[in-house]
């Protein structure tokens, strides 16, 4: 087994926001990450369950983990990156993920260019069964600063 460094120190995210437990495969192109929806976070619907949408804030996530493990591998430090969109986000039924149900979420990178656009094929599994899956745009500008200022002109 693969010894991936806590998820806290791959992702900016905490508290509430941080929506992945552990990173479980990675290779230079994709990764798999495992989350377990909680009967009572902030997200759950009035049966408990983790309404669908929020799979595509975990496949951001997944993405995140993946390109912070490349900047690892490569001696780099972490940038800030922004998901762009999402294509095709589709979902079996039912359209949300049970609590307790352990997710796994799987991102493989289809494009990048040297500008940092990139897109993702991803997949959300519960059960041995595919539940979610999305093509997620995403973008990590040289300067992120600059990039939001720019959006908010």
């Amino acid at each position: 087994m693969n010894d991936f460094p806590p998820i806290e120190e791959l992702l900016p995210h905490r508290g509430t926001m941080l929506l992945l437990d552990r990173v479980v495969d990675f290779s230079g192109d994709s990764l798999a990450a495992e989350y377990t929806p909680q009967a009572r976070a902030w997200y759950a619907d009035d049966t408990g369950s983790m309404p669908g949408w929020v799979g595509i804030e975990l496949m951001a996530q997944a993405i995140a983990a993946h390109v912070a493990l490349n900047k690892r591998q490569a001696g780099l430090p972490p940038k800030m990156g922004a998901l762009l969109g999402t294509r095709s986000y589709t979902m079996s039924s039912p359209a949300s993920f049970p609590a307790g149900q352990c997710l796994r979420v799987h991102v493989q990178e289809s494009f990048r260019d040297e500008s940092g656009l990139a897109a993702y094929d991803c997949r959300i599994d519960g059960n041995d069964q595919a539940l979610a899956s999305a093509t997620l745009k995403v973008y990590e500008p040289d300067d992120f600063g600059a990039f939001m200022q720019e959006g908010t002109q």
